[in-house]
């Protein structure tokens, strides 16, 4: 799809957290124990779900998010980017008794992070707020969830969304177990290669440079669970594409990486999911999907932060192999 095409998507649902990013900068991540000294400190919106939300977006998606945030200035903040980016919040509840969810992040001078969170509102979105917005699934395409709000909240959601007829991605992130329901419910699983070896409870995955025999198996394991179609990231090796649904070799479709020099990696699995939601939500085959998505990623992996690091389609059709 041209960037000219971009108006044609059908409706995103995006049901999740919503967080305040604080983020210290420094030259290494400290080990156990250790303190390093800090280069710099942002505080940015940000949230697996409000992350995807934006960067559907922002690449031409028609985007409603569910999800919850504090009576206090995170809170007007994660409302105030979302909704600047377009997206749709009329479903976002506004919790009197919880703070808005915070990220403690620290990224080191190769891009690198880790992150500790904190729910905070994302605790309290529970089965009720997803019926109270019945009407967000309504004529939806597609239904993008994660893990940073509750297992009964997210299958609530899943369910909601099939019933509907989207089409359900989840990213497993962060990792926890699903019910088999859940497996079910969900027609496009997003994982990294650490998520998918403990989902499948197969150790190490096989890389870049493995036989397509070797993902083959993978895919097999995947349809095993429950799951037809899977997207497995790698990392700066690229991704691939395992499809159950499809016919002889295109079941297993290996993306390209798309090379660039890291300056924060933070949020760039969330600029991917909200590209893969864009373009299927524009009808797009996965596997095409998948490759628009890698640039994505790239490109908001060569900026700091997560939501203001998001690129447009231009951005992304201009960079595009």
């Amino acid at each position: 799809m041209s960037a000219g095409t971009a108006g044609a998507h059908g409706r995103i649902v995006v049901v999740g957290s919503l967080n305040a990013d604080l983020t210290i900068y420094c030259e290494r991540l400290p080990l156990p124990g250790e303190t390093v000294h800090g280069a710099g400190f942002a505080v940015n919106p940000g949230g697996k779900s409000a992350n995807q939300a934006v960067a559907a977006s922002l690449l031409g998606g028609a985007v409603s998010l569910i999800g919850a945030v504090g009576d206090d200035a995170n809170g007007e903040m994660l409302l105030s980017s979302t909704a600047g980016a377009g997206v749709d919040i009329s479903h976002v509840r506004t919790s009197h008794a919880a703070a808005t969810g915070v990220a403690a992040i620290s990224v080191d001078s190769h891009g690198e992070n880790n992150i500790i969170i904190s729910a905070g509102a994302n605790g309290t979105l529970a089965p009720a707020d997803v019926a109270a917005s019945a009407d967000a699934f309504d004529g939806a395409a597609v239904v993008c969830l994660c893990l940073e709000v509750s297992l009964e909240t997210v299958v609530a959601a899943a369910r909601r969304g099939h019933d509907a007829g989207a089409t359900v991605l989840l990213n497993l992130s962060p990792y926890g177990e699903i019910p088999q329901e859940l497996a079910e419910l969900t027609d496009v699983l997003l994982v990294n290669a650490h998520e998918a070896s403990l989902f499948l409870g197969s150790g190490d995955m096989p890389g870049a440079e493995a036989d397509d025999a070797d993902w083959y198996r993978v895919r097999e394991r995947f349809a095993e669970r429950g799951l037809q179609r899977a997207l497995v990231t790698l990392g700066a090796s690229g991704s691939v594409v395992l499809d159950s649904k499809a016919t002889g070799t295109e079941r297993v479709t290996r993306i390209s990486p798309v090379k660039v020099k890291a300056v924060d990696t933070t949020g760039a699995g969330d600029a991917f999911t909200g590209a893969v939601a864009a373009r299927l939500a524009a009808g797009e085959p996965l596997a095409e999907a998948a490759a628009f998505a890698s640039t994505a990623a790239a490109l908001a992996a060569t900026r700091k932060g997560t939501q203001a690091a998001y690129a447009e389609v231009a951005d992304v059709e201009r960079m595009r192999p």
